[in-house]
């Protein structure tokens, strides 16, 4: 068996696709490593909690939460400062513009010599380059299209170019590739004149205890909206603006990060008179929130086509409403539409980001809560027989075990076992 090394650019509690891939290959009798960074302690809390649970060992390349060494804390935020400022005024490129932490994770993968090393961020390309000069094996997860994964205001401040040849060199040199959807397999392919990466969902293992709640009169509506981060560019603005075409109030729950900036720009887009049916609640772990999903009615999957990245996945949150058994309202992105085509009676798929467009798909599921509960039902069954994870496993470990059938480290510690 191998020496598996997954990298994230974060807390591993936030990072649900390397957990699952992790999980997989462990079961597979791998031995697996995922190697992050801390820098909230709430979160590395829930990481402790999580890391106890698995099959699978999860180690710290950098640790800069506020408490511990303040040295070390203020040096990575200078580094990444000075390196914003010098791409800024004079378009010097440095990997501290990708993400914390990039040249501790490199060192970390330097010494662990693992036999497949998978990266998962934007500092991961850079790190996957880097490997791949030395003679490793990299394996790439494009769980977003990095350099096409900003809104437009942000795109002056960021490395596209870089992160593009970065993308490119990976797409073209890695036996393990995965994305999210076909749709976004086709557009890497397109782009980088290379073979479409593996599709493995976003979906989750097949979820105990979660059905479909009643939604039945007169308990109002309840919409579920859910992030890491609430902030632009993800379908609360058309949200905010259906409110006026409602023919009846409905409750409003949005699960995510708020931090200051995200309450400045969210509270003026809310109607005074509906500021008490809009319910914010923080974020919770992956084992509870299928249980907390489960107490709404409708999941609301408002992605914007305008970003590629967005436009060509199919999200977790997306899996996550079907999991917890909600009927789905959803943006007609690529990838959305590649899932919604496979199960259409899970609930509506808007032609737009249109607020009239979202009002009336609200306005039909409260006008018919038969349909709704249909829907909510052929959601939940569809994460049970077909977007489950248990059903992505299969195609996982055949990428995996192509990938480790060219890996020379791999090779070179079976000869060393034959003599």
């Amino acid at each position: 068996m191998a020496k598996i090394l997954i990298l994230i650019g974060g807390h591993l509690c936030t990072a649900p696709r390397p957990q699952k891939e992790a999980a997989a290959f462990a079961a597979a009798g791998h031995e697996v490593t995922v190697c992050g960074l801390w820098f909230d302690a709430a979160l590395a809390t829930r990481d402790r909690k999580l890391a106890k649970q698995q099959p699978y060992r999860f180690d710290i390349a950098l640790d800069f939460r506020p408490g511990q060494s303040e040295l070390t804390r203020l040096q990575v935020r200078m580094q990444h400062r000075l390196a914003r400022e010098g791409f800024q005024y004079f378009g010097v490129f440095s990997p501290a513009l990708l993400g914390y932490g990039a040249k501790a994770l490199l060192k970390t993968a330097h010494r662990a010599q693992a036999e497949l090393t998978i990266v998962h961020s934007e500092a991961g390309l850079w790190i996957g380059k880097q490997l791949i000069q030395k003679g490793h094996t990299v394996g790439v997860d494009f769980e977003d299209w990095f350099s096409r994964d900003l809104l437009p205001s942000a795109l002056k401040t960021r490395p596209t170019g870089q992160i593009q040849q970065l993308e490119k060199y990976l797409m073209q040199r890695c036996a393990f590739r995965l994305t999210t959807s076909q749709a976004m397999a086709n557009a890497l392919s397109a782009a980088y004149n290379a073979a479409p990466p593996q599709v493995i969902y976003n979906v989750f293992p097949r979820a105990d205890g979660v059905e479909p709640k009643s939604s039945e009169r007169p308990a109002p509506l309840k919409l579920h909206w859910y992030s890491q981060t609430i902030g632009p560019g993800r379908g609360l603005e058309t949200l905010f603006s259906a409110i006026p075409f409602l023919n009846e109030a409905v409750e409003i729950h949005l699960r995510g990060n708020y931090p200051p900036s995200s309450q400045a720009w969210m509270e003026p887009l809310i109607p005074n008179e509906w500021r008490s049916r809009v319910i914010v609640h923080p974020l919770v772990s992956n084992a509870e929130l299928p249980l907390r999903i489960a107490e709404n009615d409708i999941g609301l999957a408002l992605e914007m086509s305008t970003c590629d990245s967005r436009h060509y996945t199919a999200t977790n949150k997306l899996f996550q409403y079907m999991q917890a058994g909600l009927a789905v309202i959803a943006s007609d992105t690529a990838g959305q539409r590649e899932i919604m085509k496979q199960v259409p009676n899970i609930g509506i798929l808007m032609s737009g980001n249109s607020p009239a467009e979202l009002a009336a798909a609200i306005n039909q599921y409260n006008q018919n809560r038969a349909q709704l509960q249909q829907a909510k039902q052929a959601a939940y069954r569809a994460s049970q027989q077909t977007f489950c994870y248990e059903t992505q496993v299969p195609a996982l470990l055949s990428t995996l075990n192509q990938a480790l059938s060219a890996s020379p480290q791999l090779h070179e510690i079976e000869c060393s076992q034959t003599h």
